[in-house]
């Protein structure tokens, strides 16, 4: 049975969230460097000690927004790769799918994760871990899926062949397997964590216009392009596919 909050705990609850609420909307405005408690509470309508009473920083303020937007973000990856079929490849689309329009939906909360760091200010690691890496362990899921139904195009084709890898670089993926449980090969993880890179790098090109106004008629083009070439990468699709990213 649930247990029932009382009037003071439902209070707290709902000025947290005005709180995320309205940090949500200065992040938009004002960008991520210019937020401040006192604008916070002056939006609220409280003098600015009560808003410490909820939350101590600005730093601590960031972390919040911060664990806020992965687990939104992570929320809509999971739900968009539920909504997939089984089949891995039409999963790993809907992932990608997935990162690419929330970012495209929340540029300013895309860009307190990934883009120019705050001056000033260190996330916590212990604090932001589990949230943060939400998409990546979706993906080293779905891989791990695959690999396990016998579903990867494995080993690949020549032209993509398997490559030696350095003894640092595999005894860090030999943790990262240990650690998660993994059956699959290092190097399928070594081209999980390199298309983790590649796929958040197309989406910063798009949300923050590094491709420039007049280079690609539809960016969206582009990045359909760079998950197909993703999906190859993994051993999710064989080298000619006919299906397409969505």
């Amino acid at each position: 049975m649930s247990e029932t909050k009382t009037p003071r705990q439902r209070a707290r609850e709902q000025t947290m969230a005005d709180i995320l609420r309205i940090g949500r909307e200065h992040l938009t405005s004002q960008g991520a460097a210019a937020l401040s408690l006192r604008a916070v509470a002056r939006d609220l309508g409280v003098v600015s000690s009560a808003v410490y009473r909820y939350v101590s920083s600005r730093d601590e303020l960031l972390t919040l927004l911060i664990v806020d937007a992965y687990n939104d973000l992570g929320n809509r990856v999971d739900a968009d790769i539920a909504e997939a079929s089984a089949d891995p490849l039409a999963r790993f689309f809907a992932l990608a799918g997935a990162v690419r329009s929330w970012a495209l939906g929340e540029p300013a909360r895309y860009a307190l994760l990934f883009g120019t760091p705050v001056p000033g200010y260190q996330a916590p690691t212990e604090r932001t871990n589990d949230a943060g890496t939400r998409v990546v362990v979706a993906l080293i899921a779905i891989i791990e899926d695959a690999w396990q139904a016998g579903d990867l195009h494995w080993p690949p084709a020549q032209g993509n062949r398997t490559v030696d890898l350095p003894s640092p670089l595999a005894t860090d993926l030999e943790t990262l397997r240990n650690e998660y449980g993994l059956t699959v090969p290092v190097e399928l993880i070594a081209r999980g964590m390199s298309c983790w890179s590649g796929l958040f790098g197309a989406v910063n090109f798009e949300v923050f216009g590094h491709f420039g106004d007049s280079t690609f008629t539809d960016a969206g083009e582009m990045f359909h392009q760079t998950i197909r070439l993703l999906a190859l990468q993994l051993g999710l699709a064989p080298e000619a596919d006919p299906r397409e990213a969505p």
